[in-house]
């Protein structure tokens, strides 16, 4: 079939494709199918596709639409109608659409390709990290089809985005390239991947974020009042539990230790947002409600207007504290680590902490300041921990300092509760982890864009703690931590969990 001329008549919604491709098929044409970002056309990718022109009698391609590019900050670099008009402009090529799933899984369904193309670099399916061209192939095979890989010279579109459209600022180059020198993206995600075998104890308090989005009206003309319209609402799994999630990602198994308030649907609610491999221990209080934070956003850039929050702070119930105590007596010695994400909200009293600092084979800890604790909650109140993960107000507040030298500040908290290990994160500044034997390291921002801060200290917390239990160096830590922290500030408050697969993408991208 002679290719429609100029680029963009090549160019089709991936519903109008499917039917394009069908009457081919019916015709007797041999339709070829590629897939990929495509985000920056090289003679690889030229030489792939001129290939796979070879194995029928029409080419069509198909690309990951900018939203589901999880490549890392920065990614893709061009949008998808710019990727699209650059296949479209290759004489090889028949047909190309933006795809509208994550993967290329739906529109091989959709498609059914007589032949669908890989290059030789996923002939090895234990090298792809995603595990998709296994599921591919069984879909391709499914539809009557053959998956082929080409064997061309190959570039890294990433390797030559990175050298020579990097987004990053001189400095995070800088780091990288010395990080490179000592750490390599394949030893990461192969640490990475053995924390699947961990069991994680995670105690702390639960908190339902509520977003009532809201549009601004201006005064109310006879009061000192800003009035709002109610447009929506959504809630997320907030505190212990979104640790809880993240954290599931990357462990075998998350024991989540918390209390809530005596109402119903709070409790329906949070069985009904823990991923499979958390398992919740519940205690109830009688004297106070589930914890839960409302905030008025006006959803067109996410700007939070006020919030109200309902809780009780008093210590527990003596009766309650009782019985969490002996449960965490019983409980925490079965597990490789605990990590304690400590809001102030009440749950956690002194004795309770006697009895993790005691029993712990690794104890993670995070004492977060908020407007309800401002002060009164901090990391000092726990005498011992193998890894403290806190933001650099929290370390100054501990620490008695203001001023003075961070990592002096550090130094001292982490003498004073004999801990090794130390991560403060800095916002726009990064990250700076501590480890007693090599020193400190500084780790640049990775992330682009901020969507919501909300969340963003849990996930690093979270995802680091076991790097950290399983001995990774604390220099990968922080990269990894900061990595997190980049993925997460693009994900309004708790909507998502972190998704290791991405993240294990982002590591590949910025080291190569």
């Amino acid at each position: 079939m002679k290719s429609t001329s100029g680029g963009h008549a090549k160019i089709h919604p991936i519903a109008e494709l499917a039917h394009i491709v069908e009457r081919l098929k019916n015709g007797g044409k041999v339709v070829v199918h590629c897939h990929g970002v495509y985000d920056l056309m090289h003679p690889g990718h030229i030489k792939h596709l001129e290939a796979a022109r070879g194995q029928g009698d029409v080419l069509v391609v198909t690309i990951t639409p900018d939203r589901y590019v999880n490549k890392g900050p920065g990614r893709p670099v061009f949008n998808e109608h710019l990727r699209a008009e650059s296949i479209a402009a290759l004489a090889c090529v028949d047909y190309v659409a933006v795809n509208s799933w994550p993967t290329a899984l739906e529109t091989i369904n959709l498609l059914k390709p007589g032949v669908y193309i890989k290059g030789s670099d996923y002939a090895a399916p234990e090298k792809d990290i995603t595990g998709g061209i296994v599921h591919e192939r069984e879909a391709v095979e499914r539809n009557g089809g053959r998956l082929h890989f080409t064997d061309e010279i190959t570039f890294s579109s990433t390797e030559l985005l990175n050298k020579f459209f990097s987004v990053f600022p001189a400095q995070t180059k800088e780091f990288l390239e010395k990080f490179k020198a000592a750490h390599t993206a394949d030893g990461i995600i192969s640490a990475m991947q053995k924390l699947s075998s961990m069991k994680v104890l995670l105690v702390g308090d639960t908190i339902i974020d509520e977003y009532h989005y809201c549009r601004g009206l201006g005064k109310a003309p006879k009061d000192n009042m800003i009035c709002t319209k109610f447009i929506s609402e959504e809630r997320f799994a907030g505190g212990v539990l979104a640790c809880a999630n993240h954290a599931a990602g990357f462990v075998k198994e998350v024991r989540m230790v918390t209390c809530l308030g005596t109402e119903e649907d709070k409790l329906e609610y949070v069985l009904d947002h823990l991923k499979p491999n958390v398992e919740p221990k519940i205690f109830t209080r009688s004297d106070a409600c589930t914890v839960t934070k409302r905030r008025f956003v006006d959803p067109a850039f996410l700007d939070k207007l006020f919030e109200v929050q309902f809780f009780n702070d008093h210590p527990l119930p003596p009766e309650i504290s009782s019985q969490v105590r002996g449960f965490l007596e019983d409980t925490v010695a079965g597990y490789d680590m605990v990590l304690v994400s400590d809001f102030g909200h009440g749950f956690i009293d002194d004795k309770i902490i006697e009895v993790l600092c005691r029993k712990a084979r690794f104890l993670a800890v995070n004492t977060q300041t908020n407007s309800a604790n401002n002060g009164y909650n901090l990391i000092t109140k726990y005498p011992r921990a193998d890894y403290i993960c806190i933001d650099e107000p929290e370390m100054r507040y501990a620490a008695r300092d203001k001023y003075g030298d961070i990592q002096a500040a550090i130094e001292r908290i982490a003498k004073d509760m004999r801990c090794a290990k130390v991560a403060v994160t800095r916002g726009h500044l990064g990250a700076l982890v501590y480890d007693s034997s090599a020193g400190f390291f500084e780790i640049p921002v990775f992330s682009d864009k901020v969507v919501d801060r909300v969340g963003a200290g849990d996930a690093f917390l979270s995802v680091t703690a076991p790097m950290v239990a399983a001995g990774i160096p604390m220099e990968v830590v922080g990269l990894m931590g900061n990595l997190v922290g980049a993925f997460k500030v693009s994900i309004v408050c708790n909507r998502s969990s972190i998704d290791p697969v991405p993240l294990y993408k982002s590591v590949i991208t910025i080291l190569k």
